[in-house]
């Protein structure tokens, strides 16, 4: 058994070597990784942690929870059935990885949390290279505020093009509902060069933002951060999307990466 990329048409979505979890070849996935490990992995050993993870696709980024926190409980909502039981076959979770997949849409599987439950949440949730808009109203955040618990983190994971007409909206909803924000894309994304993915971070907490910028700048494809007066005041005027006003995230539109 080798590494496995997971693909929707001509998008690679995921890279999973089983045998090296915390090997993470999408730059995105590497900074997600970089956030945990400078905020809710530093708790003590002994303290369970709980993640939510909205999509699934190869179950990177559970797996490598898993391997560098065992004993984490978490909960993997993943509406597509046949994707789930290929990656199953193909690159089996390890056993006892204390990782539960519902076979579940985003706002479903919220709206079936318990309150006061998750110390993570992670929104990864694309249908080719389109976030679904349902998952970044004032509604879905409400939903998320209702599940965390303490100085939980939030983390999305979306796609955009600079002026970020769309992601500001969300950031102006996570702005509304969490103490600290912080926004990341890499250089060429910032500077509007081209479309590509923007991870949004909001908690309670107190993450070393300062280590993450240190050590994402060190990296080949380090990211541009956004953080604190100038995370309150990225997202201008923008008001968040509503579930009667939300539209799904824009595509490449016929652009390239």
């Amino acid at each position: 058994m080798g590494a496995f990329y997971v693909r929707f048409g001509p998008t690679s979505q995921s890279y999973v070597d089983p045998y090296q979890p915390d090997l993470l070849m999408f730059q995105y996935v590497a900074h997600i990784a970089l956030i945990l490990e400078n905020s809710v992995l530093r708790a003590p050993a002994d303290e369970r942690l709980r993640f939510v993870h909205i999509g699934g696709a190869g179950m990177t980024i559970p797996r490598f929870v898993a391997h560098v926190r065992p004993g984490t409980a978490q909960v993997v909502c993943e509406p597509d059935v046949e994707l789930t039981e290929e990656v199953r076959r193909k690159i089996p979770l390890p056993p006892r990885s204390g990782i539960k997949v519902r076979d579940v849409d985003g706002r479903t599987g919220l709206g079936a949390m318990p309150a006061d439950w998750a110390d993570v949440i992670i929104v990864d949730a694309f249908n080719e290279l389109i976030v679904p808009g349902e998952l970044v109203t004032e509604e879905a955040l409400d939903e998320l505020r209702r599940i965390v618990r303490g100085e939980a983190l939030v983390v999305f994971n979306v796609t955009d093009r600079a002026p970020f007409d769309w992601a500001k909206k969300l950031a102006s909803g996570l702005n509304r509902r969490w103490r600290t924000t912080m926004f990341g894309m890499e250089s060429d994304v910032y500077k509007g060069r081209r479309f590509g993915n923007l991870l949004l971070v909001a908690t309670d907490g107190k993450p070393d933002i300062r280590e993450i910028e240190r050590e994402s700048s060190r990296r080949m494809f380090g990211y541009r951060w956004i953080t604190g007066k100038s995370a309150q005041k990225w997202p201008g005027g923008a008001e968040p999307y509503t579930d009667d006003t939300v539209t799904d995230s824009p595509g490449l539109q016929g652009r390239g990466w």
